[in-house]
């Protein structure tokens, strides 16, 4: 992965994090057995050595957003036409609150995402006989007050609690950047209060990189974060996952974003499982119980894995949604009936998550996907001025 290019983070005089209620059904990506300052898994980065080169401080606006929930502004797509134009990126309205960013190289690949979610929902790298092929999968669902709403893709779910409360930048990015050219690489630089996602569109990756920075003057920060990334297949029935072997599992409950696909029948299909109270049992999990004492001594007991991959070639035709730990930094998912791969490499985190819908679905239909991406079980504590830093790469290695 030498090519890619690694954002940092600097520490940057950033408003207080803003509340947000804590999800207690938010499970997999934020869960921890402990939440002690003594446990970093050194996964932090010090502010005063800022490496590669430093995301800029956030706009003045960010700083006077105070404890109020993040609301974005109205997208204003003339305007970032005119000041973004050139570098391989376009602009284009969608539904009237949303802009779509688009990226092409002149290898053929190209990438969308929306704004102000940040959901990557296109990702169409060349391949080797010529023309491009869509990896990712996304459904378009009714919202609240009837609007049209994109789930799937590639989200980040960043989350942050202190003892001061709880924040998100989820679904309120903002566009800081944009930086290089069609015939190497494009990079869009996002922007919300204390965290940054650079996603950059490579002649064969897509990279997803994430800083958050703890501006608190005094207070420790618990971050936990996830990427997933939905990938579009024939069927899970012809689709494996290459290289979990000897790596730890967990069953859970499917992470819970406002961008995941989850079939409305997958709670009965595996409640008969025997990982359904393994399941049931994670689910409970939350950050209120992480940042409770008691809740994080229950939890380190109750924290083993349900058993090891044996599998090195591990068939998803079933209903899965599993959590592997000691899993390699890169592995590869392959679709036999698209003749298709995608290999995934992760830094910063520990984790990996696996979820399967089941094969009992119409090939190349609506739950014709699979999700993988990097999580955490166990929350990152930054101190004060301190930056955590992950990254993932989705790349093609069909060229």
């Amino acid at each position: 992965m030498a090519p890619f290019c690694t954002p940092a983070a600097t520490a940057a005089p950033h408003a207080t994090p803003i509340p947000l209620t804590s999800s207690r059904k938010h499970i997999a990506m934020c869960l921890s057995p402990k939440l002690g300052g003594g446990s970093q898994r050194a996964r932090l980065v010090s502010s005063a050595a800022p490496q590669v080169r430093a995301l800029s401080p956030a706009p003045a606006a960010e700083e006077a957003a105070g404890h109020h929930s993040p609301s974005p502004a109205t997208v204003n797509v003339e305007y970032l036409a005119a000041e973004f134009a050139g570098h391989g990126v376009g602009f284009e309205p969608v539904g009237g609150s949303s802009c779509a960013v688009k990226m092409a190289l002149s290898n053929g690949s190209v990438a969308h995402l929306l704004l102000p979610s940040g959901l990557v929902t296109s990702y169409k790298p060349a391949m080797w006989h010529g023309t491009v092929t869509e990896v990712l999968h996304t459904n378009v669902a009714e919202g609240p007050g009837g609007r049209p709403v994109v789930r799937g893709g590639v989200s980040v779910d960043l989350r942050c609690a202190s003892a001061a409360g709880g924040w998100s930048p989820n679904g309120a990015w903002s566009l800081r950047d944009v930086r290089g050219s069609p015939t190497t690489s494009i990079e869009i630089e996002l922007a919300a209060a204390a965290a940054r996602c650079v996603v950059t569109l490579h002649s064969e990756a897509l990279s997803t990189e994430v800083a958050v920075t703890n501006t608190a003057p005094a207070a420790a920060m618990a971050l936990s974060c996830g990427v997933s990334n939905h990938l579009r297949v024939s069927t899970p029935d012809a689709t494996y996952a290459l290289g979990l072997q000897g790596s730890d599992y967990r069953s859970v409950e499917p992470a819970l974003s406002e961008f995941s696909i989850i079939p409305p029948d997958y709670g009965a299909a595996t409640a008969r499982q025997p990982a359904a109270e393994a399941r049931r049992r994670w689910a409970s999990r939350g950050f209120d119980m992480i940042l409770s004492g008691a809740g994080r001594d229950r939890l380190a007991e109750e924290d083993r894995p349900d058993g090891e991959e044996d599998d090195d070639y591990k068939h998803m035709t079933d209903a899965m949604c599993r959590v592997y730990s000691h899993a390699p930094r890169e592995f590869t998912i392959i679709d036999r009936g698209r003749r298709n791969s995608v290999c995934l490499h992760r830094r910063g985190f520990e984790e990996l998550y696996v979820f399967s819908p089941g094969s009992q679905y119409q090939w190349y239909g609506k739950f014709a996907y699979v999700v993988v991406g990097p999580a955490m079980l166990e929350p990152v504590v930054l101190g004060p001025g301190e930056t955590w830093q992950g990254a993932q790469y989705l790349r093609n290695p069909n060229l």
